[in-house]
């Protein structure tokens, strides 16, 4: 299974459409559905939150996206090593690997655990294992068979995943335009600094993602103009869509009701009926699936891209006839799934809350490598330098805990980058 000049050719099927879906269905997974519990308490500093995040996010989003439009041949990875040499290349990549699979293991420990509202066995730590265990595989199933295939599944989750979001729009417009609702007064003290800073903080799981099209840039059509394009609008269109959704059910549902394990669907049962809240659990399963479904291609792309590079071992650059890295999806997943044994004994609300936050620590590091490029090439260079704050501020905000493990799991790839480098020397030298 070589790569060939066909095959990465052939492998070029992702289109616009599908290039807005990779970036809104890995963006929209679970946490626009569990954030408005989190956010309720902050009432109008969260608002304030989320367009401070959404703004972070698309000042990155923008300095991602013309990076691309100067290296359209190169993933995001690829354009740190160009900036500032194959060691930063591969240290980004690889904790971004490492994040992928983090996340992955993440998002189907999220689609148990709104399963397990209706399969309450799923809830056993054990039994939930092999449940999310279940859920990464037949997402890898899906890939194997070709980026097309996951593009077209992307594109269905996505629809599907707005679904729920849709309703909750259309009951807000109804409610507050009947006066059926009542809203958070705004506080009369203003807003406080504390809470914009705590309820920002919160967001970020959620935004995760804008880079996604950059990342599969080797399965793009017409790179330089799709990717910006998508980036900026699968980003702008998202942020807009939980600023409304969140806010509005965090603003108008009684604060005890929005401390539930599904606020959307505590939402859709006090202002419509409980029967059309018992489907909402089956949308968030198919969200978070959604999202797992594009992560699970973003898992292959980056260690084939970095293999391809010789920052990796050569055995990761293999590919099937229609440009698929098998080995590298495999991999991924079977370090995923061990992952998931060995923390199988806990909660699936711990494990949740423990992997997000390492995540979102390890994935930072690209937002920050990827401003550093920017710079270092002089390209849009007051974006750049508000990107590389704003991820540099999260980062911290992220925690010791969280950000030391993402530096120390950074180090622990160095020997796998000296035994890529040293079979690239001994094949150069023969």
């Amino acid at each position: 299974m070589q790569a060939t000049d066909t095959a990465a050719g052939a492998s070029r099927t992702l289109g616009f459409a599908a290039c807005i879906a990779l970036v809104m269905g890995n963006m929209i997974g679970s946490g626009v559905f569990l954030l408005p519990a989190s956010l309720a308490p902050f009432g109008w500093d969260a608002v304030a939150g989320w367009a401070f995040t959404i703004a972070g996010s698309l000042v990155l989003a923008f300095v991602i996206a013309r990076l691309t439009v100067a290296m359209p041949d190169a993933n995001a990875a690829q354009m740190i090593a160009r900036a500032y040499g194959p060691l930063a290349g591969f240290a980004i990549g690889w904790i971004y690997w490492l994040s992928i699979i983090i996340t992955n293991v993440t998002i189907a420990v999220a689609a148990t655990a709104n399963l397990s509202s209706i399969l309450p066995a799923l809830a056993k730590p054990g039994v939930g294992a092999l449940c999310s265990i279940g859920f990464l595989w037949a997402m890898t199933g899906i890939n194997l068979i070709g980026a097309r295939a996951a593009g077209v599944t992307q594109i269905a989750t996505t629809l599907l995943k707005l679904v729920p979001i849709a309703v909750v729009l259309v009951l807000l417009i109804l409610i507050l335009g009947s006066g059926r609702a009542e809203v958070t007064p705004f506080p009369a003290q203003g807003l406080t600094g504390a809470g914009i800073t705590a309820s920002a903080a919160l967001t970020l799981w959620a935004l995760l993602g804008f880079e996604s099209a950059s990342v599969a840039a080797d399965k793009v059509r017409d790179p330089a103009r799709t990717i910006p394009r998508a980036t900026l609008i699968g980003t702008a269109a998202t942020g807009l869509i939980y600023l409304l959704v969140c806010s509005g059910i965090a603003l108008t549902l009684p604060a005890a009701e929005t401390q539930t394990g599904s606020p959307f669907g505590a939402f859709v049962s006090h202002y419509w009926s409980p029967g059309p809240a018992g489907f909402v659990a089956l949308f968030v399963v198919v969200s978070c699936l959604g999202a797992l479904n594009g992560w699970t291609l973003l898992q292959g792309e980056v260690p084939l891209a970095m293999a391809r590079a010789g920052e990796l071992p050569r055995w990761l650059a293999g590919t099937d006839a229609r440009g698929t890295p098998v080995r590298g999806l495999i991999l991924s997943t079977v370090l995923a799934s061990l992952m998931l044994v060995a923390n199988s004994l806990q909660g699936l609300v711990a494990l949740f809350t423990a992997m997000a936050l390492l995540a979102t620590s390890a994935t930072l590091w690209l937002y920050v490598g990827c401003a550093l490029a920017s710079l270092r090439f002089r390209l849009v260079v007051p974006a750049a330098l508000i990107g590389l704050g704003y991820a540099l501020w999260t980062l911290w905000g992220a925690g010791v805990v969280a950000s030391g493990s993402s530096v120390l799991l950074m180090a622990a790839g160095l020997p796998f980058h000296w035994w890529a480098r040293r079979g690239l020397g001994r094949a150069q030298s023969n």
